[in-house]
């Protein structure tokens, strides 16, 4: 099983040489909050909604400081919008007062955060910080329980499981491979058995459409001549970028970008309609976002 999975690794590192994280970021910070928006919803959908948000709250005192129904509007598209805002809020209180403002680069001390757990402690840490850590979301604990290298149903024993077949210099590029290939071809539902290029590895390869004409039309993103999901890709990603928010979305969060400013503006001097206000977004509960894990 060992020397398979292996294989398999080395095989999607020639397939997916442009693996990369699919949430577009700048900076630590940047990537911690948009991973913590990706729960229950797609990246693409966080793409579309990061640069605004990032134009009103920029580093993590700027976002502490949010009024809270303004980051609302701005995320909603997201979903879960309440329980993310009071995440974000939290999570940036924390790293302003605790950190130094400055994003933590360790597990122990991301996991402390409001809305952060394990999976996206380790996204942070292999993207952000060059740290080894391997991901494991929906798609990754479908792989590789697929191609069975574990049968555990649990990410942390998932996590330990891959730890010890791999050397640590290969986790974060595995989890991209895998979380890649996962999106691309073997689906959940309907996993595109007949066009995948790692098929005579595969022990479960049967499970999906066979027949290369009806599974090609199954392929998705660059595999399937679609635009991927970032809006600004890595430049060897051979794909199209995604397309912005648009139409009444976009003016939607373009209002709420401006309420955003305004009160910023106006809350400048003394912050106490701010302060009033998240007094008020707290006391709706005590619920964070979930941890994106929970993809």
């Amino acid at each position: 099983m060992v020397r398979r999975a292996r294989r398999i690794n080395r095989e999607l590192a020639e397939v997916y040489p442009y693996a990369h994280p699919e949430l577009d970021f700048r900076n630590p910070f940047e990537l911690l909050v948009a991973t913590v928006l990706s729960a229950q919803t797609t990246d693409l959908r966080v793409n579309q909604t990061t640069p605004a948000l990032f134009a009103a709250y920029p580093t993590p005192e700027d976002m502490a400081a949010a009024v809270p129904e303004d980051m609302e509007e701005l995320i909603r598209p997201t979903g879960f919008f309440r329980a993310k805002t009071r995440s974000l809020l939290g999570l940036s209180a924390a790293i302003r007062d605790n950190f130094g403002g400055e994003v933590p680069g360790r597990l122990d001390d991301l996991v402390t955060l409001p809305g952060v757990g394990r999976k996206t402690a380790n996204v942070v840490l292999g993207n952000a910080f060059g740290v080894p850590g391997i991901t494991v979301d929906t798609h990754f604990g479908r792989l590789v329980r697929r191609w069975k290298w574990t049968d555990e149903e649990d990410p942390v024993k998932v996590e330990a499981v891959v730890a010890g077949i791999f050397p640590k210099s290969e986790w974060t590029m595995l989890s991209h491979r895998v979380v890649f290939h996962g999106r691309r071809i073997c689906h959940s539902r309907k996993p595109a058995c007949g066009a995948c290029p790692i098929a005579p590895l595969c022990p479960s390869y049967g499970e999906g459409e066979t027949d290369p004409e009806k599974a090609r039309k199954l392929l998705k993103y660059e595999k399937g001549g679609y635009p991927g999901q970032r809006l600004s890709p890595p430049a060897d990603y051979p794909g199209e970028p995604a397309p912005g928010l648009a139409g009444r979305e976009a003016a939607a969060q373009e209002a709420a970008l401006a309420s955003a400013r305004e009160d910023a503006r106006e809350d400048a001097p003394g912050g106490a309609r701010r302060a009033a206000a998240q007094d008020g977004g707290a006391a709706r509960g005590a619920k964070t976002a979930p941890d994106a894990g929970a993809e």
